[in-house]
């Protein structure tokens, strides 16, 4: 879908339509929804290669793990459990969107919010109508602790999603934020044993690889690009260690669909790459 907008301004609408709607209808069929609310589409059968057939002509593709030496990489997932109590409230939240914690109402009005719910309560606290932090399980707290004993000193770079996450991690350990240049230049000197980001603050070309090789999702996102660009944090040319990236997930919750989601989202965007890579050796470019 996102395709649309980038050969929208490339030719004007000639490959892909004009406009959006016209494009969606075309090559998209409802996916998920509630009555007349569409929350996501799916390709119709033969989109994809139709999609990827108009475009060819002017879309070549470079992985850079093809050109370039890249450091070998391992992907962990580390699965939690909650408690019966725990996985009952979570249970509730899912089903009845609404949820008493301490006296204090947790409510979900549509989908996208029960979503951000969920995802919090995996992570191990949720946030009120007054944005008070409620926690209700330190499982991936302990599991991260067990990763920072098991890197035996060597720097680990932690990627966060919600502020109490932040907060939570920061109460138990000692860790370091990367905000500014100066932190950027300390982690990459090796004087920072724990350092934490927000995926939406690893831009394109944040350099962090000479710092450490360890990265841990201690909460996920939806997006596929930012997830991927944290990663290239760290799995970049010019890192001399394997890459680890963990990811800590609460099993029978949302983390379990996101991981599959973004799973799936590499999926597809590799077939797309794919289809329109450049063969250097062939000659095709």
């Amino acid at each position: 879908m996102d395709l649309w907008a980038e050969f929208r301004l490339l030719d004007m609408g000639q490959r892909l339509g004009r406009f959006i709607t016209h494009y969606r209808s075309e090559f998209f069929q409802p996916d998920k929804r509630n009555q007349q609310m569409i929350f996501s589409y799916k390709p119709k059968p033969g989109a994809e290669e139709e999609i990827y057939r108009r475009i060819a002509d002017i879309t070549i593709s470079m992985k850079s793990k093809e050109y370039l030496t890249m450091p070998a990489l391992v992907r962990n997932e580390i699965h939690v459990q909650l408690s019966k109590p725990e996985r009952n409230m979570y249970d509730t939240m899912c089903s009845q969107l609404v949820l008493s914690l301490d006296g204090k109402e947790i409510d979900a009005v549509n989908a996208a919010a029960l979503s951000n719910k969920l995802c919090q309560m995996a992570n191990g606290a949720v946030y009120d109508e007054e944005k008070r932090i409620i926690p209700i399980h330190d499982r991936k707290l302990d599991a991260l602790e067990d990763i920072l004993e098991g890197a035996n000193g060597k720097p680990v770079l932690i990627a966060y999603w919600f502020k109490h996450d932040l907060i939570r991690i920061q109460q138990r350990f000692t860790v370091r934020e990367i905000k500014t240049s100066q932190d950027i230049t300390d982690w990459n000197a090796g004087v920072i044993p724990v350092a934490i980001l927000h995926p939406a603050s690893a831009g394109h070309g944040l350099n962090l690889q000479q710092g450490g090789s360890t990265l841990v999702w201690f909460g996920l996102t939806w997006s596929l690009e930012l997830y991927q660009q944290t990663n290239a944090r760290l799995w970049r040319q010019g890192q001399t260690d394997t890459v680890i990236i963990h990811h800590i997930l609460t099993a029978g919750t949302i983390d379990e669909t996101i991981m599959k989601s973004l799973k799936e989202k590499n999926k597809t965007q590799a077939a797309l790459i794919e289809a329109v890579r450049a063969n250097l050796q062939g000659g095709s470019l």
